[in-house]
């Protein structure tokens, strides 16, 4: 009888901890393709939203546009009982700073901040661009609809909007419409300055740049496949760390590549029927997206973005050549793929704000020993049920393996040598969320025998 309760006991505990939560499912099914649709061809009707476009008219430019999709957020707040503190966020530049720069002009960001119940310091930020180009990026005369790039980004960010603002979150949210993309970052480099200079504790950055094409230029066409960008290790990391790194391992460990793994799971756990392809590289080959000004003040960011470009519908004039049409138009976009990827930034958005706050000095040790030791700082957060180890083999891309170890700060897992796998440790909240996987940061300190 007590084999028989302790069986029970343990699978109890399993089925407490794998949980899903129905709310992460009717969130997936508020998302709204019309709406979706709706926005991408209004942003794509200003003509062009070059960042050094009209600012004046109300329908043409990158200020109408602005303007436009803060009427958006405050449309939204309004919905929820002024949920949502809206705002301009701007930098001024100048044709010193950089050769894509024509003229002065104000870089202007437009914000959208859901704020937690926790009253807490802790954000995690979806951003798209507003910003749009053709052929010739300082050319803010000719028109660029930017349909897919990226209004399918920015309109994807107001949808998730719409939709969490229907709920309270732990810890903030904020939705975000960054500008300058195209000029060299701009929008995204002023807006990580703003968040570290208000010391922003920052869960994750979602940059959404091109979430609508589904035929690529090679041809293949597929509505399911998505890809996750993040960089291996933070930029700025210590030369300890670095040199740590040499011994201990963590390669592919940074806060960005766990934020990525976080997504990736998400995703497989409540829309199965997605494919998310993790890239081990910060960026597209040579290529740069707005989640990179955040990953070089040591802020955890990705790019979420379809699986297959098409480079006929991207940075080109609208024209047909030799039979073939180029420029970023509405019939390039595939809305219900829109509304997918929509979705995924949606509950990974709701998953990160509602789960509790990761483990803090996280170490480990177990050097020549027959089992891995861990510890971490336990959280004074009352909503942690307890703290869950994640382990793998060290080639692997996904952690592979777990266990729920309770309400402790340490924990030994026996016969599991240190020598052949990673390891890390999420807090898991009572209602069944988690944290970011954290990898150990120190060495647990043991005196042992050299071989």
């Amino acid at each position: 009888m007590r084999a028989t309760l302790i069986l029970f006991l343990l699978l109890s505990t399993t089925l407490l901890f794998s949980q899903t939560d129905e709310r992460i499912y009717a969130i997936i099914e508020d998302i709204s393709t019309q709406r979706i649709e709706n926005d991408i061809k209004t942003l794509a009707n200003f003509g062009t939203r070059n960042t050094f476009s009209d600012t004046v008219s109300t329908k043409r430019g990158i200020g109408a546009a602005r303007r436009w999709i803060k009427t958006e957020f405050e449309k939204i707040s309004k919905d929820c009982n002024s949920c949502l503190d809206v705002f301009y966020q701007k930098d001024f530049v100048t044709t010193n700073d950089g050769e894509r720069v024509p003229k002065d002009t104000w870089i202007v960001n437009v914000v959208a901040l859901q704020k937690g119940t926790k009253n807490s310091n802790r954000y995690v930020i979806m951003t798209g661009d507003i910003d749009s180009r053709n052929s010739d990026p300082i050319d803010f005369q000719k028109d660029a609809p930017g349909a897919n790039d990226n209004a399918s980004g920015m309109a994807g960010t107001i949808e998730a909007a719409r939709v969490l603002s229907k709920y309270k979150f732990d810890y903030n949210i904020v939705y975000l419409g960054l500008s300058g993309e195209e000029q060299g970052l701009f929008g995204g480099k002023g807006f990580a300055e703003f968040a570290k200079k208000n010391n922003w504790d920052i869960i994750g950055v979602l940059n959404n740049d091109m979430i609508g094409n589904i035929e690529g230029v090679d041809g293949v066409i597929d509505n399911r496949t998505f890809r996750i960008f993040s960089e291996p290790t933070p930029i700025t990391e210590t030369e300890k760390e670095k040199s740590n790194r040499r011994f201990y391992g963590g390669e592919v460990d940074g806060i960005s590549r766990q934020l990525a793994r976080y997504i990736h799971k998400t995703t497989l756990t409540y829309m199965p029927e997605m494919n998310p392809m993790m890239v081990y590289r910060l960026d597209r080959f040579g290529r740069g997206g707005h989640h990179r000004p955040f990953n070089d003040l040591g802020f955890a960011g990705v790019r979420i973005m379809e699986a297959h470009e098409n480079y006929n519908r991207q940075h080109q004039d609208l024209r047909t050549e030799n039979g073939i049409k180029y420029g970023d138009v509405i019939e390039g976009v595939n809305f219900d793929y829109a509304n997918k990827l929509t979705a995924v930034n949606a509950i990974s958005l709701a998953s990160l704000a509602w789960a509790p706050p990761e483990p803090k000095n996280v170490k480990i040790g177990g050097i020549v020993e027959p089992n891995t030791k861990l510890r971490w700082d336990k959280s004074e957060d009352t909503a942690i049920s307890g703290y869950k180890i994640y382990w793998r083999l060290t080639t692997s891309p996904q952690w592979e393996f777990s266990r729920f170890v309770g309400d402790v700060d340490n924990f030994e897992l026996k016969g599991i040598v240190i020598d052949n796998y990673y390891f890390g440790v999420a807090s898991v909240s009572k209602s069944g969320h988690e944290s970011v996987v954290v990898f150990p940061n120190d060495i647990i300190r043991t005196t042992f025998r050299r071989k």
